[in-house]
């Protein structure tokens, strides 16, 4: 999985006022957690779009006080009117520990359903994995190709080495339904029979 690098400046004060003049800077307050001790700080908000503001998932490197920390996002906090990213906690990876990251689903192949006028409807466009962090992967390829009209791909299907989806196993990521041209061409179909 890919890594971004990120380097944030460590908080002298974690009140209110702090935050607010941090936001007014064109910073966003932060904390990582997950170590022996929690570590906060403050990191530039345009440094956390490219992160933030994408469906790819990353690890990202965290510099503070020139400390290196690999981390996750763990949660975001915007502002309910501006819609301005406000506050964002880091979870500490530890390569022994498995962690439960939202993983994208990426379709492949051609659905011979969707060739002869189906519908493909995509379900979970993310699964989420368990796993430790050197075995998750970017995404995770879901083949159409053998999806006909009415049928679909269940998360029991989708199995991957060293990775554990925590999804319900019953759960739908995609599947092809019949779309009303369809349904109308095999109605006719069916009354220019009779």
């Amino acid at each position: 999985m890919k890594s971004i690098a990120i380097s944030g400046s460590p908080r002298e004060n974690v009140g209110k006022r702090d935050a607010k003049e941090l936001r007014y800077q064109g910073l966003v307050p932060a904390v990582l957690y997950g170590g022996a001790t929690q570590t906060h700080f403050s990191v530039s908000a345009a440094d956390l779009r490219a992160v933030i503001y994408t469906p790819v998932v990353h690890f990202i490197d965290i510099t503070v006080a020139g400390v290196t920390s690999q981390a996750i996002i763990k949660d975001t906090q915007f502002h309910p009117l501006t819609e301005q990213l406000i506050h964002i906690d880091f979870l500490l990876l530890d390569e022994n520990k498995p962690v439960t990251i939202e993983i994208p689903v990426q379709l492949t192949g051609t659905s011979p359903g969707v060739k002869v006028g189906g519908k493909l409807v995509q379900k979970l466009r993310k699964l989420r994995v368990k796993a430790l962090p050197k075995d998750h992967l970017d995404n995770i390829e879901v083949s159409i190709a053998a999806l006909e009209v009415g049928k679909s791909v269940k998360v029991s299907e989708i199995s991957l080495p060293n990775l554990t989806i925590t999804n319900a196993q019953e759960d739908t990521i995609v599947s092809v339904t019949t779309s009303r041209a369809l349904r109308q061409a095999e109605q006719e179909a069916a009354s220019g029979k009779k």
